[in-house]
């Protein structure tokens, strides 16, 4: 069958995310005979325009939507993602009867939204590259595709969702050939990093999160041996800064190590980074190992440091863990970017001043902190139900494609943005969501591309912030 993959995201804020899924389901679909083309919309002038010419060229006897984001996960500036698929929809239905086929995290997080939203044939959950090839064999021999778990669709009777038992990602690979879906140079250029998965699925069980949901609970890990060869293969290549973009990275712990001591091995110049490390397991033996192994950057997402908003999140580490973690960090090199959530259950105007507290007095000037105010409510999470309860939330499930969050009743938002705003003031290495969304800073990611500059480009928070500050544009 002719293949058609559309990638639809856009948002370049800081930087460009380079479209890992997309390309492992081309590459998957054609190991399995099919024809595909990638049309990535990142760079794309005129996105319709372009829509229009490939489809009259190519005449796709499939369209694959893909979606990475709802919405940018910002209360104080909400920028909706999902809004763009009506004309996108509207130039496919009028151009073509090929069926169209949704997927990409954000579909996994509310399928049935978004099947309603776009009427999309079909929606592809859990591991893409496994289900979307056998959904185009049952279609090119004239199957219904509702037999395949990982599948979704609206029939009459309403959602439909085959969660039975299918197959799911377990080898030594998750990195494609980025260099023949997608305009990487464009990518790189940016200060974009390539991303680098070396697993799947989640053990922990935080109230607000949805990797559980998208990749399951189970660990399905690569082969740390593997994952070192492609990083070497990669920066042969040009390729050298490189990210895990795993949910957690240094969890499991020895896989985490396997995976550093592995790399190290190869000797590489390879810059790595991951903003997704959980204090419970950081210590000077895995740091040392990430040093060891070339990481340039690293970040912890710790959310809170006071024990009472960390229990109710069910962050499964307390204050503890989060001070001893600072210990650690302070004794390493490696920058690190602190990611704090105020706001969540539990949080009161003396847990927003313990952990900003805890930021001042133990997180270096060399390291940054982002404060990111309230917790966007997804469907079938625990905080939904917490919403809820709480009269917080009243839309349907289906009706929460426009962003809404939890901010606890216990706190007053404009007290809460104050205290974070005097501490920004104090440390200028802190920063909040509005950094990200500049609409200046892919102009100062790229101009710092070819001056030269190394990512990541966070550790330079002090910097920017007092240039900006000079021309009185302080965040």
């Amino acid at each position: 069958m002719n293949i058609l993959l559309i990638i639809t995201n856009q948002y370049r804020g800081p930087i460009p995310v380079i479209p890992l899924g997309p390309c492992l389901v081309a590459e998957s679909c054609e190991r399995t005979g099919h024809q595909v083309q990638i049309l990535d919309f990142m760079f794309e002038r005129d996105p319709l325009h372009t829509l229009n010419s490939v489809i009259d060229k190519s005449k796709p006897d499939i369209v694959g939507i893909s979606l990475r984001n709802i919405d940018n996960n910002d209360m104080l500036h909400p920028v909706t993602f999902y809004k763009e698929l009506t004309l996108l929809m509207e130039c496919v239905r009028r151009k073509t009867d090929a069926a169209i086929i949704l997927g990409g995290a954000a579909v996994g997080v509310m399928p049935e939204a978004l099947l309603r939203f776009t009427g999309a044939d079909w929606a592809v959950l859990w591991d893409g590259e496994l289900v979307f090839p056998e959904v185009l064999e049952a279609l090119s021999t004239g199957r219904m595709p509702k037999d395949i778990p990982g599948i979704a669709w609206i029939e009459d009777t309403g959602f439909r969702i085959n969660t039975g038992f299918g197959d799911r990602f377990s080898g030594n690979s998750l990195v494609p050939d980025f260099h023949r879906w997608i305009d990487l140079p464009a990518y790189l250029s940016r200060f974009s990093t390539v991303p680098i998965q070396t697993k799947l699925g989640c053990h922990f069980k935080c109230i607000y999160c949805t990797y559980r949901k998208i990749e399951g609970e189970d660990y399905r890990l690569c082969d740390p041996q593997s994952i070192a060869a492609e990083i070497a293969d990669l920066e042969k290549m040009g390729m050298r800064d490189l990210e895990f973009v795993d949910n957690v990275f240094n969890s499991p712990y020895d896989h985490a190590m396997a995976i550093c001591h592995a790399v190290a091995k190869y000797r590489t110049k390879a810059r790595l980074q991951t903003v997704e490390l959980n204090p419970l397991f950081v210590d000077d033996e895995l740091i040392g190992a990430m040093e060891l192994a070339g990481f340039v950057g690293i970040g912890i997402t710790v959310e809170s440091a006071a024990d009472p908003v960390l229990d109710r999140l069910r962050k499964g580490y307390t204050s503890r863990e989060v001070y001893k973690a600072s210990e650690v960090i302070n004794r390493h090199n490696i920058p690190c970017l602190w990611i704090f959530m105020l706001g969540g259950p539990g949080e009161t105007e003396e847990t927003v001043q313990e952990t900003l507290r805890f930021a001042e007095e133990c997180i270096s000037q060399r390291d940054v902190a982002l404060f990111m105010t309230g917790v966007r409510i997804y469907p079938g999470t625990e905080l939904e139900n917490i919403a809820r309860t709480e009269g917080i939330l009243t839309l349907s499930s289906h009706e929460m494609l426009e962003p809404v969050f939890y901010l606890s009743p216990a706190l007053n938002l404009e007290w809460l943005l104050e205290k974070v705003r005097y501490s920004m003031a104090r440390r200028m290495n802190f920063m909040s969501p509005s950094a990200i969304g500049l609409p200046f800073l892919p102009v100062i990611s790229l101009l710092g591309y070819w001056m030269g500059v190394k990512p990541p480009l966070w550790k330079y928070t002090r910097y920017i912030r007092t240039g900006l500050r000079c021309l009185g544009r302080d965040l």
